[in-house]
């Protein structure tokens, strides 16, 4: 079969290093792509948000499956493009979608359906939104409904500060359209946790855990990234947590998605707050993360294909996922300046590494036959080892082995308190 993969960064590398691995697969496109991607599939100069002509590129090229990596095509309605065309696509449709979509939607959500989640209010009016402060207590969070490159979340620690981030969002529209409401939360404080699902339908089928790590330095310091760094499993999912999130979370999740008649077909990836050992939901998105994919695809023994058709034609289950026992860690190597302004276009140095590691490409690009860096987050080393101990070893013995101009990286990724 061939396949389609939507993206440019490691999330979609780490799809398409897997998807290379079914024996049910002959070709694989990326579109658009990155150095990585190019050596198990074939890059698409397509960028990931033009719905018209990658859907024209799937149906000129009888494209057997499509699976769609970021948010963006997601919440515009590839899904629902595609299947009007009779192409197979995995990931949700739009009305699905606007549980990354809109802040206020996934609030509505679950509040409906007894989803534990902070408190919170909605707003369009500058006005009613400063009243509005009123009901909460400091520090809160203040939150663009919309789309904004994960830069849409402020917590404020003032009245004054609060007040500033709603004209800067309604009036000064520093998020554009984005930012036409807003949602103001209570603050959670507790331990970041996340868990990825794959939805059929109203069936919720957990992967194996994952924990991220946002700051860009050392010792959580500094500013929030995309990430830059992951490891599977997390020993925060205890047996007594996953039973709380099970009954809690996961079945007024499966309940709403049967009531609203949400024919879910993709990644629920849930962001939680785990506070005195209670979950709350902090977020939803609907597709895989980055760089949790990084972590949980080395570690998946299933057949890719199968769980991707599996979960499109609703026979998914829980039996057909099947992981590797082993820990998997990955350390992302990134360009100075980041998660602020920094230079592309530096070559990239590379040489031989254990065969113990993957290297999953984030932000690169090939110029003349030449690796550059492409992106903020650029490469991301990855192994599976015995223990947490072991695959730090490998990874930061390896890392050595890899330059550019300004390259920098976290020395503490996998270090299990």
């Amino acid at each position: 079969m061939k396949v389609l993969v939507i993206g440019s960064g490691g999330r979609e590398h780490a799809l398409c290093w897997k998807l290379a691995q079914s024996k049910q697969v002959e070709k694989i496109y990326c579109a658009p792509g990155n150095g990585g991607t190019s050596l198990v599939a074939e890059n698409i100069d397509i960028k990931a948000n033009d719905v018209d002509k990658l859907l024209d590129f799937a149906y000129n090229n009888k494209i057997d499956l499509t699976v769609v990596g970021p948010e963006d095509p997601l919440v515009l309605g590839i899904a629902d493009a595609f299947e009007a065309h009779n192409l197979k696509v995995f990931g949700p449709n739009k009305f699905c979608a606007q549980l990354e979509g809109s802040k206020d939607f996934s609030k509505l959500f679950m509040e409906k359906y007894q989803v534990p989640t902070a408190r919170y209010k909605s707003f369009i009016d500058i006005d009613e939104a400063i009243k509005g402060l009123d009901d909460f207590d400091y520090p809160l969070v203040i939150k663009a409904d919309g789309l904004c490159l994960g830069k849409g979340v402020l917590i404020c620690q003032s009245k004054l500060e609060a007040e500033a981030a709603l004209r800067d969002i309604l009036e000064k529209k520093i998020f554009g359209e984005e930012g036409n409401k807003v949602v103001i939360e209570e603050f959670l404080d507790g331990i970041e946790a996340s868990l990825l699902c794959f939805v059929s339908g109203d069936k919720i089928i957990p992967m194996e855990s994952a924990k991220d790590y946002k700051k860009i330095y050392d010792n959580d310091k500094g500013l929030n990234t995309g990430g830059v760094g992951c490891y599977s499993p997390s020993p925060l999912f205890t047996k007594e947590l996953n039973q709380k999130i099970e009954e809690k979370v996961l079945k007024n999740i499966s309940r709403g998605l049967k009531s609203e008649n949400m024919n879910f077909k993709g990644i629920l990836f849930i962001g939680f707050m785990i506070v005195d050992n209670e979950p709350k939901v902090l977020e939803f998105n609907v597709r895989f993360g980055d760089p949790e994919t990084e972590v949980l695809m080395p570690r998946l023994k299933s057949d890719i294909v199968d769980l991707f058709q599996k979960t499109i034609d609703g026979s998914l289950d829980a039996s057909d996922l099947t992981w590797d026992e082993r820990v998997c860690l990955t350390v992302v190597m990134t360009s100075k300046g980041y998660p602020e302004s920094y230079t592309k276009g530096y070559e990239i140095q590379i040489k031989e590494l254990d065969k113990d590691t993957i290297l999953f490409h984030n932000g690169t690009r090939l110029n003349d036959g030449k690796l550059e860096t492409n992106g903020g987050r650029v490469l991301s080393l990855t192994t599976l080892g015995k223990s947490f101990d072991q695959a730090r070893s490998i990874i930061y013995r390896n890392l050595y082995n890899i330059s550019f101009e300004g390259a920098q990286y976290r020395n503490d990724i996998g270090i299990i308190s």
